[in-house]
């Protein structure tokens, strides 16, 4: 086992692998920007090393930084968190050649699934079903028309490279084409510095649904369940739960087949999930694979009992797989607390919390780095807080979540806790009969609270 692990991250996800950590009796190194260097990752961790100013490149993305911090600390594993360099192979491989254990998949398999088109080339080789679309990147503006029109409108330009929403355009006819393929090629060149894109038909009315799974180096794999993320907004998840109100057991096996063959065929090790669209017949495609843990990984940890960060250390220390997919002893929410002003379309929210209280009882858990007096950066993503509830039924999570919400209160900045109270009242959620377009095509605004 590791004696001393370095946190390429920041904020909770941080803080919650400092806390497994200590759990498992391994010291830990925390790196900061100057902007964070109030947090509570950077208060809890055994050593502290500033690595840079506030922009993400000159310190959460500075790899020669990061590993200098690795080196003098002596640390001999590096958690990259998600986000930042969680899913830079080039950086698994200079941890490795560092002599620095990277806790995540190998480099190999990070390139494989980390590129979208080779991603779907991948798992269509492993008898994984995915979404018809163009069979690589698309080079130009006559290409992406010729395999739109093979498909068959509506289609959705996406980023090679990307995620989080970044260069994603929906075409429903060919007089949208032009526009829509240059418009998501200059921004998943901002984004990510990769302009390569690939179509792929657009699912109507889908459910985003995935499948967590887990893969040590002896070649032992397992999935641990789904994750209902269908409620989101510009592709990026707003709540979650485990199991899925959509997923019923024959299909949850078929999943985590489809899944584990996938992780089989790539040879994958570590934590990772596999997304995919689930249509109204039920049938479900492979959209790509995140290769590192999930902010939503705690749905499925109080799901299932089970504590994911702690495994992912585990077989990335060379131990052997210990969990197994089970039926769900309980049934989990989460909900994102943004520095976000819903009323006013989700507008960014920074500075400083004047005054806090997490909510707490049974069924409860928050995940948080934020604290009274906290000044919240506007360098980087807004998420303060994720709030789990969990029971025995669906009805009961979205109960104890609607007392939790009631009783959190945060003061000095702007967040999303009023869309989430409107939320666990409105009919669509509550039904279970939602889609990913809900914040989209429902009037929800006038249903906010009164501010």
């Amino acid at each position: 086992m590791f004696t001393k692990v370095l946190i390429a991250n920041r904020g909770e996800i941080a803080l919650r692998v400092i806390r497994a950590c200590r759990e498992m009796g391994i010291r830990t190194v925390a790196v900061y920007s100057t902007a964070d260097k109030d947090s509570l990752h950077v208060k809890f961790a055994d050593e502290v090393v500033c690595i840079g100013p506030p922009p993400g490149r000159e310190s959460y993305l500075n790899i020669p930084r990061i590993i200098s911090a690795a080196q003098i600390t002596n640390a001999d594993a590096i958690h990259p968190g998600y986000g930042f360099l969680a899913e830079n192979a080039g950086f698994a491989e200079i941890c490795s050649e560092s002599g620095v254990t990277f806790i995540g998949p190998e480099p190999g398999a990070i390139r494989r699934m980390g590129d979208k088109s080779v991603a779907k080339d991948t798992m269509r080789e492993a008898g994984v079903p995915v979404v018809p679309g163009s069979p690589g990147t698309v080079d130009d503006i006559a290409d992406a028309r010729r395999i739109a029109e093979e498909v068959g409108y509506p289609v959705i330009v996406k980023a090679s490279a990307g995620g989080g929403g970044k260069g994603m355009r929906v075409v429903r006819e060919e007089s949208e084409i032009e526009r829509a393929f240059t418009t998501a090629q200059t921004e998943a060149l901002a984004a990510f510095g990769d302009g390569s894109l690939y179509i792929e038909k657009f699912i109507e009315e889908p459910r985003h649904v995935e499948i967590q799974v887990m893969s040590d180096m002896h070649g032992n794999h397992t999935f641990l369940n789904e994750r209902e993320c269908s409620i989101q907004r510009r592709h990026q998840k707003l709540i979650e739960e485990s199991p899925s109100p959509v997923v019923d057991e024959a299909l949850r096996m078929k999943m985590g087949e489809a899944a584990m063959a996938g992780c089989r065929h790539v040879n994958y090790r570590g934590a990772g999930t596999m997304e995919f669209l689930v249509d109204k017949h039920r049938n479900f495609y492979f959209m790509e694979m995140n290769t590192r843990i999930q902010v939503e990984h705690p749905v499925t940890e109080e799901s299932l009992g089970i504590d994911l960060i702690k495994e992912q250390i585990a077989v990335a220390a060379g131990e052997r797989l210990t969990l197994r997919q089970g039926p769900p002893r309980k049934h989990a929410i989460e909900v994102r607390i943004n520095a976000e002003d819903p009323y006013h379309e989700f507008r960014p929210s920074p500075g400083r919390i004047a005054t806090l209280h997490f909510p707490g009882g049974h069924g409860v858990r928050v995940d948080s780095h934020i604290y009274q007096g906290y000044t919240v950066p506007p360098n980087y993503d807004s998420l303060l807080a994720k709030l789990i509830t969990f029971g025995e039924t669906r009805g009961s999570a979205i109960a104890k979540m609607r007392r939790a919400l009631d009783e959190l209160v945060i003061e000095g900045v702007k967040t999303t806790t009023p869309f989430h109270k409107m939320m666990m009242e409105h009919e669509v959620f509550l039904s279970g009969r939602f889609d990913t377009q809900f914040v989209d095509t429902h009037n929800w605004l006038d249903r906010l609270p009164k501010e």
